[in-house]
């Protein structure tokens, strides 16, 4: 698994610290045909934490596609109609018969790599129970940000703003869709998938395919060695 690939780089993100707590969090691996990986699910957000958890460990997303990749903002999977779904088939309107309520919360925002619950435009903002995106996003500078803050009445810490202007991210999906979790080995992954080239709506020409499983305890224990030794 992970652990053996010599291939994947590990590296703690900016703006994601380690700390004893992150022991306690659930960690997924994700593989994809453009490589591996690495999700932590937030304790913050539980009802979205044990819905993902759920189905990862029915396996579900095994086999599904990320069906909708726009390079510079995410990509976004979990459609349960892109299992073997017909090359130029529309995708996206799949679900599987709930939502999940909103669960928003400042501290959890849409840096790269942010892990969050896609949703239709029902009036309360509940996540999709099953389709998901992966931020990549784009830098903000001071100038940006401010104009994000002043055009949707957001406030944001001066660590957010540094993770916005250096790591990038979405700003303007904040409080909006609820964040869940975050990719803390892989991030060249996301940038490898949002590239690939898409048709007219927004789908990889060739499928890029996913298989999820959690990770154990000992497993989580030997990820957060190495993330701290490279942070």
């Amino acid at each position: 698994m992970i652990f053996l690939c010599s291939a994947m780089a590990l590296f703690a993100q900016k703006g994601e610290k380690n700390s004893a707590k992150d022991a306690d969090c659930q960690y997924v691996f994700i593989e994809t045909d453009s490589g591996s990986m690495v999700a932590k699910l937030y304790n913050e957000t539980p009802q979205h934490r044990d819905n993902f958890v759920k189905l990862v460990n029915e396996g579900f997303y095994n086999g599904l596609i990320f069906h909708r990749v726009i390079d510079k903002f995410m990509i976004q999977g979990g459609d349960p109609k892109s299992k073997d779904a017909k090359p130029g088939q529309m995708l996206g309107d799949g679900n599987i018969g709930y939502r999940v309520p909103a669960e928003f919360n400042p501290a959890l925002y849409h840096k790269k790599g942010a892990l969050a619950a896609a949703r239709d435009n029902n009036p309360e903002k509940a996540s999709s129970a099953c389709q998901f995106y992966i931020v990549q996003g784009e830098l903000w500078d001071e100038n940006r940000m401010h104009m994000i803050e002043m055009r949707y009445r957001k406030t944001y810490t001066d660590e957010q703003k540094e993770v916005y202007a250096t790591i990038g991210g979405t700003p303007f999906l904040d409080m909006d869709y609820t964040v869940f979790g975050q990719v803390v080995v892989g991030l060249e992954v996301i940038d490898k998938i949002a590239a690939v080239k898409c048709d007219p709506n927004n789908r990889p020409v060739e499928d890029v395919k996913m298989r999820m499983t959690m990770l154990n305890k000992k497993q989580v224990k030997k990820l957060l060695k190495k993330l701290n030794k490279v942070k």
